[in-house]
């Protein structure tokens, strides 16, 4: 089960035109947006990286937006692991990772491999991933379970890390998934 003490959000190469030509972009922008905002509303660590963005542009504004006071750290290494100032940034005593991004079947699928050799747990919402096509999103999907990520959602990962249904948290997740 997710624990919100032990839980950080790597978000992945949402970025410029790129992002645009997503599989089912809309939702796909909509979950990252939810998830960016219960990561500050819970106070989890972000880890925001893009894929060289001199050439491939800046992450989107409408997740950029989401996350003020943060800057996104640039990687050329389709896996983040692969940086090592990424590497640095990741807190090795949160041990679950939520992985969102795209491109699921290249560098969300490369991460998430090499975060699992390191002895992360990696959960993968799967909402809030994809890929230009659905058949290579639906492949990273299946890949990753079978190479031990954890498949969530957005709601079920939100809802997991929250654990009861009160208090002043619990009321402000509850405006952003609606």
């Amino acid at each position: 089960m997710l624990d919100q003490a032990k839980t950080q959000l790597m978000i992945i190469d949402v970025q410029g035109k790129l992002a645009q030509i997503m599989h089912q972009k809309e939702s796909l922008f909509s979950n990252l947006n939810s998830l960016a905002r219960a990561a500050i509303l819970m106070d989890l660590p972000i880890v925001w990286v893009e894929q060289i963005p001199n050439k491939l542009g800046s992450t989107i504004q409408e997740i950029a937006s989401e996350l003020p006071n943060r800057k996104a750290m640039a990687k050329s290494s389709f896996s983040a692991w692969g940086e090592s100032a990424i590497r640095d940034s990741i807190d090795s005593n949160k041990k679950q990772i939520l992985l969102v991004g795209i491109e699921a079947h290249i560098c969300v699928y490369q991460t998430a491999m090499d975060l699992l050799a390191q002895g992360f747990e990696v959960h993968l919402v799967t909402d809030a991933i994809s890929s230009r096509t659905a058949e290579n999103k639906a492949l990273a999907i299946q890949r990753l379970a079978r190479e031990g990520a954890t498949l969530t959602s957005t709601e079920m990962a939100l809802f997991e890390l929250q654990k009861v249904a009160e208090g002043d948290q619990f009321r402000a997740l509850l405006t952003l998934i609606k």
